[in-house]
């Protein structure tokens, strides 16, 4: 079944005869086919706000694709872990652009993309400064593309220090998701993280700084809470910081009503310039962000799959095409056709039915191992929910835990590419195997032996024989071929 399917990407940029031709091949029946049932516990009306925001959808990131717009450049407070100075085309951080735009060119800029990439779904202001600060042109830019593209939804970072002064005018412009950055509720631990604050024309300092920042985010996350608008709370995970301090953030923003809560791991580079990166404060590892995502399961619901993007990123999560659509490459004057938008959508609400049953139909397949222990199991995937990238083209890999009880999504791993141009690079082989640490199994469209013997050198189980499966279903048929068999040895 799977390997019939075109890889989602692939059609995107096929016509609308070729994505049903591929859809009919794939053998999805009527009786699994149709847009995926919202969750149990969420509202029809919240599930149609998130069902294709690839940041507030675990389950949409598969499909649908984000863009940021670099239209907000001016910033009110300066924090540790931040400088906007650096850029790099192949750098994933926030702050980070490669070109700022006017709100003219950023509508120009949005069109091109939207005619260029399906799954485009999501237009987001993450700054490099701060949208509510610079808001005279977040506000511009949201007005002109909103006018052209109404159905696209849209969405705004901010550090919450400006954001109650804009929350009506929020609410009546069609936002229906605002991310805010709170990094601490005690004002002594915001000391270790803010050296300054710009607040009413003067410039703060020390406990003051804090304090007010503290208090803006509060207010602002309760307004934003009581006019229905949904909330993502990105916290930065700094250890020795704020490590053991975000457990408390996470139960007061749930308190407050955010929807969602985001720990990122502290990105510290000496090269990029920040305040920790001199300074050689380290981030946190994968065992230790897990650690902390695990303690705080009971309270607001986690974002696990976030990449943490550049303020100019396109495409889907984990990629970036911003590179393919500078302003050099737009043309001066743009129409936009909503004609592949609309097919792509109605492709991907077949194909996440048929994702959908596969899921359930694994979690039933689980539950009779009862004895299995748990494992994880990292998978390269270009999109589209599929098992479908070769081990040497991949730049991260997404980790799932399974048992008896399921297969779930729990992290994403950056690594350097292992092949370039057709060759094996040793270094980066080591290094992956190193970001792979405590998983045991990797499921790929293809690789070759040479990185297959390294992986099982080092206690990993690396195999193509799942390729193109859906992600679940790939990882339940290893899962219960790995524990029969091993119930067969023990029994014997």
């Amino acid at each position: 079944m799977g390997g019939q399917l075109i890889g989602l990407q692939t059609l995107a940029a096929s016509g609308t005869e070729t994505m049903r031709a591929a859809l009919s091949a794939g053998g999805c029946s009527s009786s699994q086919c149709g847009s995926s049932d919202k969750p149990d516990s969420m509202s029809a009306e919240i599930w149609e706000k998130i069902k294709d925001h690839p940041c507030y959808s675990e389950e949409a990131h598969h499909y649908f694709a984000r863009m940021h717009v670099a239209v907000a450049p001016a910033c009110n407070i300066q924090c540790n872990y931040c400088n906007r100075k650096y850029d790099c085309a192949n750098e994933s951080r926030p702050g980070v652009v490669s070109e700022k735009l006017t709100p003219e060119q950023a509508r120009r800029k949005v069109i091109a993309v939207a005619n260029e990439v399906p799954q485009l779904s999501v237009l987001g202001i993450a700054g490099p400064g701060d949208a509510c600060y610079d808001w005279k042109k977040t506000r511009e830019t949201f007005s002109r593309i909103a006018d052209e593209i109404p159905d696209i939804k849209l969405c705004l970072s901010t550090n919450g220090l400006a954001l109650p002064d804009h929350v009506d005018e929020i609410a009546t412009m069609n936002i229906d998701h605002v991310t805010i950055t709170i990094n601490m509720i005690d004002p002594q631990v915001g000391l270790e993280i803010y050296p300054w604050i710009f607040y009413k024309n003067r410039r703060w300092t020390g406990p003051d700084a804090s304090k007010i920042l503290h208090e803006r985010q509060m207010l602002g996350l309760e307004m934003l809470t009581t006019r229905g608008i949904l909330t993502k709370i990105n916290s930065v995970m700094i250890p020795g910081v704020n490590d053991t301090h975000l457990a408390e953030v996470n139960r007061v923003v749930k308190e407050k009503g955010a929807f969602l809560h985001n720990i990122m791991p502290l990105i510290s580079d000496p090269a990029h310039g920040t305040h920790y990166g001199l300074t050689g404060q380290r981030g946190p590892t994968h065992a230790e962000l897990q650690a902390l995502q695990a303690k705080l399961e009971d309270g607001t619901k986690l974002m696990r799959h976030c990449r943490q993007c550049r303020a100019d990123a396109v495409g889907l999560l984990g990629e970036d095409r911003g590179q393919e659509f500078t302003l050099t490459q737009v043309p001066e004057v743009v129409s936009y056709d909503p004609s592949r938008r609309a097919d792509y959508r109605a492709l991907v609400s077949e194909m996440r039915g048929e994702h959908e049953a596969a899921r359930r139909a694994v979690g039933e397949t689980l539950a009779d191992l009862e004895t299995a222990p748990t494992c994880l199991v990292a998978v390269a995937t270009k999109g589209g929910g599929r098992i479908n990238q070769h081990f040497g083209h991949a730049k991260e890999f997404l980790v799932y835990e399974v048992s008896p009880h399921g297969v779930r999504f729990l992290s994403h791993r950056k690594t350097e590419q292992y092949c370039e141009g057709g060759w094996g690079d040793d270094a980066s082989l080591d290094g992956v195997i190193a970001a792979l640490n405590g998983v045991s199994a990797v499921l790929c469209g293809k690789i070759g032996d040479c990185p297959k013997e390294s992986l099982a050198a080092a206690g990993i189980v690396a195999t193509d024989e799942y390729a193109l499966e859906w992600i679940e279903e790939g990882i339940g048929c290893w899962y219960k071929q790995i524990s029969q068999s091993q119930q067969t040895r023990r029994s014997a």
